[in-house]
């Protein structure tokens, strides 16, 4: 132990030389920003333009591959993947390997996922779950980017540490760069590539190949524009020639929507694919911040009815009274289903950032796969050249075998083995090394057989890869091939549509939106219209205040059985075979566009979704409840005809108009004038007409009077109105066996002009209008209205029929099919 010095001296410490050196603080900043600058941009943000990824990308597919993480593999935790990245070749952290890793197993981020993910990914809400608790294996598509690392492709690069090597970039059959675009943050520039349809790509890539001096016209003749993930449309292309030419340029993207009836009277917005990256959860939100500053107009509701099964749902309902085009380009400007993508083709070319058109990715790509095919057939050429060598040596062995034992026997050490084979047959080194390792199973009849047959093959391969490495052409056309093999086994039909132009957007006029370039208000306005019923059942409501005309029915769809002049935010009634009015509103009938011909109400709305009915109870027409309207005539299966006094409509939603005795019902109704005439036909083929002042106007609770004398037994199948200075009209009258299934038989038709019919008093028996044939008793449909008439079948088919017969009292022709409904 040392002794303190007498005195409490303290001891004086060694003298230190000092070395301080004067530096420029604005030089060394400079420095090592550029150091960091150039360590973000090439090591960590920014893709090869050769295989699309960032390193870290690499790193974990190469990685992968080395593990065995094959596609018919089992998956292995995340966790064991990150740390074997991190540990062999990424100096940087778990989360960043993680992220990489989550995002290359993605489907609606990549067009072509490279992970093979089992467990929670996330989605485009939600974060994934922890590496623990998440799989990974490669997936098929990925193997196809490390194919041929051990054969020599690709140059390999010192890991961090020096003690491991990586490849520098991968082989990449997969126009990668273009297919799954990148998107990065660099010191001073960043990259954003939208991803792109694998068969467009690879097809321009195999025309660039053949034709190297194609321009960029070309190629987009085969590329026409990105294809993403989650589907969509594109507006605008413009801003894409922009980015394939300079590299730079931006598009927007739309969710794919349609419009439909989310409940019997409500219409919604049915959203089934979203713009890139944007998550229905973002949407809703935007839509209710929307709703609630006023910006958004007419919603009700949001429901998110995605599944794993269905995909993605997004029901917007919209209120009643407002147009869901209207709505739905509201939605586009104030919510993410309409989004910007700005494309910044940013990508490294010889480890140097470079902004690329679609010709430069393309060429550089190319170039790539070319030099990749070139070194990996060098590769074989020179493995089976030794090979060769080997087995000729082996060849020449079994010639003389005895002789080459007798050699080795002789000798007193491997090394004068070696060099005596190689003096007396001429052999190489390897030749004469392999022969001494040879084992003694190998010196049979049949291994000779296989030597040679080896020799042979072996030569025509090498003659086949000499070719290739001696003729460009040969080695561009097989470079091609195998684009197209690659895009036969993993290309997908195209998802995302591309529109020139949406021809969209707020106008000016206060409550309006510009769909399709026409200003369209925001609420439906209370316009003139058309409600129509057709013979299967169906409402609509027309688009336009012009009547229905039906010039042609040969092929349209379903008859029109009732039609009344109304507005889109009036009330319209219903009038039943019980006598009684049903209310409803016109903004409930979907509009119909305006056709050319005969319009279809194909697209109509059935009755029992905008009316409640009671059971047996059937619609029998449309009656308007204006004040204005004309008489309401009704006439019943008994022959009672009823007119109902204008204006007597209670504030109710269902009510009598006329009090029907039991077992008799509503055969038909028209609205009528004192100049109008009624018309009854009665199943024994009876007409009769009459003049609708004959009948006076009663009340609701009032019960008719007497239309027409029936006959024991029989009872009306027609009732209707002809106007008086109304065009020519026509009777149509269908004739069968009382006994026949109603459907089964066809029965006779008859056509014949109405003015022929003379006119009688009410409540008599009328005229004949056809005259049965053998095995028919009654007539099972007549109709009575404007000509032309139109036939119809139980599906709403056409059935043709016969031209106008001028005789009143004549028989039918045999109809082609069972006609339904006459309109």
């Amino acid at each position: 132990m040392a002794r303190k010095p007498a005195g409490d001296q303290l001891i004086a410490p060694t003298d230190v030389v000092e070395n301080i050196i004067d530096i420029d603080v604005a030089t060394e900043m400079e420095g090592s920003f550029l150091e960091y600058a150039y360590s973000v941009i090439y090591a960590r943000a920014l893709p090869d333009a050769r295989d699309g990824l960032k390193p870290v990308q690499r790193r974990i597919l190469y990685q992968m591959a080395d593990m065995g993480l094959r596609p018919d593999r089992a998956h292995v935790k995340s966790s064991r993947v990150v740390g074997e990245v991190m540990g062999k070749l990424h100096p940087h952290g778990d989360t960043a390997i993680y992220d990489a890793l989550v995002r290359l197993a993605q489907s609606f981020s990549l067009r072509l996922p490279m992970v093979d993910g089992h467990g929670n990914f996330g989605s485009l809400d939600d974060g994934p779950a922890a590496p623990r608790y998440t799989e990974a294996r490669l997936a098929p598509s990925a193997m196809l980017m490390t194919t041929g690392l051990d054969e020599n492709v690709v140059d390999f690069v010192p890991n961090y540490d020096n003690r491991l090597m990586q490849p520098e970039v991968l082989p990449s059959a997969i126009p990668n760069l273009l297919v799954n675009g990148a998107s990065g943050i660099a010191v001073g520039m960043a990259t954003n590539l939208a991803p792109h349809n694998l068969i467009e790509v690879i097809a321009a890539a195999r025309h660039l190949v053949a034709k190297p001096d194609a321009t960029l016209e070309d190629l987009m003749r085969f590329v026409p524009g990105p294809d993403l993930p989650t589907g969509g449309k594109i507006i605008g292309l413009d801003g894409i020639r922009d980015a394939y030419r300079t590299g730079r340029g931006s598009f927007k993207t739309r969710a794919t929507t349609r419009i439909e009836n989310v409940t019997p009277k409500r219409k919604g917005i049915v959203v089934t694919e979203l713009p890139y990256l944007v998550g229905p959860e973002k949407v809703i939100e935007k839509i209710k911040e929307g709703v609630q500053a006023k910006k958004l107009s007419g919603i009700t509701a949001v429901t998110d009815l995605t599944d794993r099964s269905h995909g993605l749902r997004l029901v917007i309902e919209i209120k009643t009274g407002f147009n869901p085009e209207a709505v739905l380009e509201q939605l586009y400007r104030f919510t993410p289903m309409e989004d910007s993508f700005g494309m910044n083709n940013v990508a490294l070319v010889d480890g140097q950032p470079r902004t690329l058109g679609l010709r430069e990715m393309l060429t550089v790509w190319v170039a790539h796969r070319i030099d990749v095919v070139r070194r990996r057939s060098r590769f074989r050429l020179d493995k089976r050249l030794a090979r060769l060598h080997l087995v000729e040596g082996m060849l020449l062995a079994i010639v003389d075998i005895d002789e080459v034992i007798q050699v080795i026997r002789a000798s007193d050490d491997t090394a004068t083995a070696r060099a005596r084979l190689r003096e007396v047959f001429e052999l190489s080194e390897l030749q004469a090394e392999y022969i001494l390792e040879l084992q003694l199973r190998r010196l049979t009849k049949f291994s000779r057989i296989e030597l040679e047959k080896e020799q042979t093959s072996l030569a025509e391969e090498i003659a086949d890869l000499q070719a290739i490495l001696a003729d460009e052409s040969r080695l561009r056309r097989l470079t091609s091939q195998e684009m197209a093999d690659v895009a036969k086994v993993y290309g997908t039909p195209r998802r995302t549509i591309l529109l020139d132009s949406a021809g969209a957007g707020v106008s000016g006029a206060v409550g309006t939106v510009s769909v399709r370039g026409t200003a369209v208000p925001l609420e439906v306005e209370d316009s003139p219209c058309w409600a129509m019923l057709s013979a299967t059942g169906l409402l609509a409501r027309s688009s336009g205040a012009e009547a229905p005309v039906r010039d042609d029915q040969r092929h349209a769809h379903d008859v029109l059985v009732a039609t009344v002049p109304t507005s889109a935010r009036a009330e319209l009634g219903v009038l039943t075979t019980r006598g009684r009015i049903v209310k409803m509103s016109v903004l409930d009938l979907p509009s119909l566009p305006p056709t050319q011909g005969a319009p279809s109400l194909s697209g109509g709305v059935p009755i029992a979704e905008v009316c409640t009915l009671e059971p047996g109870e059937e619609v029998v027409s449309l009656v308007s409840l204006a004040d204005d309207t004309p008489t309401l005539a009704i006439g019943t299966a008994n022959g009672v005809v009823k007119r109902l006094a204008p204006g007597d409509a209670p504030n109710r939603d269902a009510w009598e108009v006329i009090a029907l005795k039991d077992g008799d019902t509503v055969v038909g109704a028209t609205p009528v004038a004192d100049a109008d005439e009624l018309v009854f036909v009665s199943s024994d083929s009876s007409l009769l007409r009459f003049s609708a002042s004959a009948v006076r106007p009663q009340g609701r609770t009032a019960a008719g009077m007497a239309g027409i004398r029936l006959a024991p037994g029989q009872k009306v199948v027609h009732f209707g109105g002809i106007a008086a200075d109304g065009p020519a009209s026509a009777v149509v009258t269908i004739a069968g066996a009382s006994d026949a299934l109603p459907g089964t038989e066809t029965g006779s038709v008859k056509t014949t002009p109405f003015d022929l019919y003379p006119a009688k008093g009410r409540a008599t028996g009328g005229v004949r209008t056809q005259r049965f044939l053998r095995g028919e008793d009654t007539l099972v449909l007549a109709w009575v209205g404007v000509a032309p008439p139109h036939a119809t079948g139980s599906a709403g088919q056409p059935v043709e029929l016969p031209e106008p017969d001028p005789r009143r009292d004549a028989s039918g022709v045999a109809l082609p099919a069972p006609v339904f409904a006459i309109g």
